[in-house]
């Protein structure tokens, strides 16, 4: 019996051994954590990013100066107070031609950087000033690029492929907690979930959410920093964090590495992220529409509206049909039939399996570049000229209006704000209910576009360089905004 007993266990020793030599496990075969490797060949990848701004604050509080009418004809005086902010980064591609070494972070790490000055300080101390390539609050990815010193060199972090991901896999994550001493931290865990949305990270949560959700720590000052696999390889940019103390609590969130680099490559082709869009207004399915719809599971879109001209109504979706398939891919929820729409190719032809009246049919169509709801062109002598107001809007019933708990049956909600816009410095913010343009009433993204389109026309026409608009703000206090134009 102890002869069998001592074989079983030398067995078991045999099979722990082969295991933790295997690729993903813990120990390579000269027993140190493959870990060890990948800190090595990606860290100096990893910098620490610093911006340095200045905003204005109000130097008279007078109640009567919160409110633009008042504003416009008596300006409160302010004063400029500097403010900075730290994060993390990492350089994903180097050009030996121009020494120009370009890194991913977050729009929320960066954003400042515009106005403000950006300091990158590498593995080695050494500082260089950056600029920003692209910003994008949607998603909450950026760009920015400093020229290396000739004698210098560099290390690029390898991108992989997040949509071969699976919960259970080893995460690992390198970034600057809590900013200053603790740079390049190490902190090792695993892929905990996949497809997270619904994250809200303050007034400027991004539209688009896909997050992986990891218990590696991530805490203040790791955002922007990258989320590596067992092979060494980027699999997602960190970005927030679910805490209720402010710490790690084994709750962090990255964005997939596959829908960064999308937003990457606009960013640095066009300084901007070019979407598609097919013009509905989606809604979740929920266990009463599964059987109101005759459904087969809580999965799918609903149509809760068709735009007029639009790509939709073209191809014919109506009011009513349940979104099953994008291009072959199962639409699971709001969440991702956006991800799917937005990061298609813009003018290509997709097919979109759709329920309608308890039988599947399948609807091609085109998708068109998503309208500029924050700019508009004219021409003026010959030339094109852009005149934007930096926010963008969504309907009051938008899925973004509900995380917002949005409380209105009138106007168009607040979805974005670009900083160091008409839009910004007028104090728009996510959440404020743009309820007229000047003077005329707006309930719907469609109307909006036309009335502020017209709006600008008669600006220009006039010669001057404001628009009123009368809004809710998040206290559901009525006041008049001037959005100003320089």
């Amino acid at each position: 019996m102890k002869v069998v007993k001592s074989l079983v266990i030398l067995l078991m020793l045999i099979s722990f051994s082969s295991c933790a030599q295997a690729k993903g496990g813990m120990l390579m075969a000269d027993g140190q954590s493959p870990v060890v490797k990948i800190v090595r060949d990606v860290r100096e990848a990893v910098v620490q990013i610093k911006v340095e701004a200045t905003v204005n604050v109000k130097t008279n509080r007078n109640p009567f100066f919160d409110d633009d009418f008042f504003k416009f004809f008596f300006p409160s005086p302010q004063q400029q107070r500097p403010v900075s902010s730290m994060g993390s980064g990492f350089i994903y591609e180097y050009h030996p031609s121009t020494r120009e070494a370009f890194i991913m972070t977050n729009n929320h790490v960066a954003e400042r950087g515009q106005e403000g000055k950006i300091t990158v300080t590498m593995a080695d101390k050494k500082t260089y000033i950056a600029t920003v390539v692209g910003l994008d609050s949607n998603t909450d990815v950026a760009v920015i690029k400093i020229k290396i010193d000739e004698k210098d060199t560099i290390t690029v972090a390898p991108l992989g492929d997040s949509s071969t991901l699976e919960i259970g896999e080893w995460a690992i994550a390198i970034g600057n907690p809590f900013a200053e001493g603790l740079d390049r931290t190490v902190t090792l865990g695993v892929v905990s979930a996949l497809g997270r949305y619904d994250i809200i990270q303050g007034a400027n949560s991004p539209l688009y959410q896909d997050f992986i959700q990891t218990d590696a720590a991530i805490n203040p000052g790791n955002s922007g920093g990258p989320l590596l696999n067992i092979d060494g390889q980027v699999i997602g940019i960190n970005t927030a964090i679910a805490s209720t103390s402010g710490g790690n609590i084994g709750i962090g969130f990255a964005i997939p590495i596959n829908l960064a680099k999308r937003v990457v490559d606009d960013l640095v082709a066009n300084g901007k992220v070019q979407r598609a869009y097919i013009g509905i207004l989606p809604q979740e399915i929920t266990p009463d529409l599964v059987e109101a719809f005759h459904l087969a599971e809580v999965s799918g879109v609903l149509i809760a509206k068709v735009e007029t001209d639009s790509p939709a109504e073209t191809a014919g979706f109506k009011t009513g049909d349940v979104i099953l398939e994008i291009d072959g891919e199962k639409v699971s929820n709001v969440a991702r039939f956006r991800i799917a729409i937005a990061t298609a190719k813009i003018g290509s032809k997709i097919p979109i399996k759709i329920l309608r009246d308890d039988k599947e049919k399948v609807i091609q169509i085109k998708l068109e570049a998503f309208p500029e709801d924050s700019v508009a062109t004219t021409k003026e002598n010959g030339t094109q000229t852009n005149v934007s107001t930096g926010f963008g809007v969504d309907d009051i019933d938008s899925p973004i209006a509900k995380r917002l708990s949005i409380n209105s049956d009138k106007g168009v909600v607040v979805s974005s704000v670009e900083p160091n816009t008409p839009a910004s410095r007028a104090g728009l913010e996510v959440g404020f209910i743009i309820l007229e343009v000047d003077g005329t009433p707006v309930n719907t993204v469609s109307e909006f576009r036309t009335v502020l389109a017209e709006a600008k026309q008669r600006m220009e026409k006039d010669k001057r360089n404001i628009i009123r608009i009368y809004v809710l703000d998040r206290n559901q206090v009525p006041q008049f905004r001037v959005l100003r134009f320089e």
